[in-house]
């Protein structure tokens, strides 16, 4: 290599976990074949190479119960300190239609999907950004959307993890070209070192207006705590919400209201939404389309 030229930085180790139970895992998988297997085994299940940095695994039970799944990993996988990442079904009291990333945990006193009351998973913040921006570019050439959702279930982990999700309902499943979609994003997505980390505190389930900064501003964003989970948060959670979030250099508030939920009090700093600059990449078309504003 010539003096002065930079090498390229390898990619992070992504592992996906593929659900057999969760129809959306088992489109994905099947859309990726059977891998190359790498020799190591989790709970028996060989552990696959898809290309280098992005290993699979399947695993039988479901997702949201699989509980401290990252301290079963192989040595020499758990060396390689993997983002964990979860394709699922996304089931929407309104019926909302969408891909959706979020990160993991429950902020409030009740966890009923997994994971432990109060207790909140490390994060991938330019990870779950930059694979929010790619689905944003698929969803909007199949006529739909791409959004965040709000910290809201489990499994606990200590490994940073993320669920990226298809919207289903009981009577029509994800389609084909959605699960080609997700699975091509998984490949091809990336962070962006440029973004700068914040908490996202206070709006909506579907975070429209951090969904919205992600895309037209260089933010990225771990956990998001929504309205909702203020009402039982507490300031060890708050804490525990930003150092979950690493990288943060402080909060994003959806409101200005927000700032004074007793749990902030003396945490932050409180960050402006134009401390990061815009993104030069996007259409006017992507920050206009409309997002959900409710659900699970």
């Amino acid at each position: 290599m010539d003096a002065g030229t930079t090498a390229p930085t390898a990619r992070p180790t992504f592992l996906v976990v593929l659900s057999d139970p969760d129809v959306v895992a088992r489109g994905v998988g099947d859309r990726w074949g059977t891998p190359p297997s790498t020799g190591e085994h989790l709970d028996g299940a060989t552990v696959r190479e898809l290309e280098p940095g992005l290993l699979v695994v399947r695993r039988a039970g479901p997702h949201i119960h699989d509980e401290r799944l990252d301290l079963r990993l192989p040595t020499s996988l758990a060396d390689r300190r993997p983002t964990l990442l979860f394709p699922s079904v996304h089931r929407s009291e309104s019926q909302q239609h969408c891909f959706t990333v979020h990160p993991l945990g429950n902020p409030g006193l009740r966890a009923d999907l997994g994971g432990r009351p109060r207790t909140l998973v490390p994060t991938d913040p330019r990870a779950m950004t930059g694979l929010l921006r790619v689905l944003d570019e698929s969803a909007r050439s199949l006529g739909t959307t791409a959004t965040f959702e709000a910290t809201h279930h489990g499994p606990e982990l200590a490994a940073p993890a993320l669920f990226a999700e298809i919207s289903v309902t009981e009577e029509v499943g994800p389609t084909r070209e959605e699960l080609t979609a997700l699975a091509q994003a998984i490949r091809s997505f990336g962070p962006d070192p440029l973004d700068q980390v914040a908490l996202a505190v206070g709006g909506g389930h579907y975070a429209p207006r951090f969904t919205d900064l992600a895309r037209s501003r260089r933010w990225a964003f771990g956990h998001i705590l929504s309205r909702h989970a203020l009402d039982d948060l507490d300031p060890t959670t708050a804490r525990a919400g930003l150092d979950a979030t690493p990288g943060a250099s402080g909060i994003v508030f959806a409101r200005a209201q927000d700032r004074d939920h007793r749990a902030f009090a003396g945490l932050g700093p409180a960050l402006r939404e134009s401390d990061a600059p815009r993104r030069t990449d996007l259409s006017d078309r992507a920050s206009a389309r409309s997002l959900p504003t409710s659900g699970t």
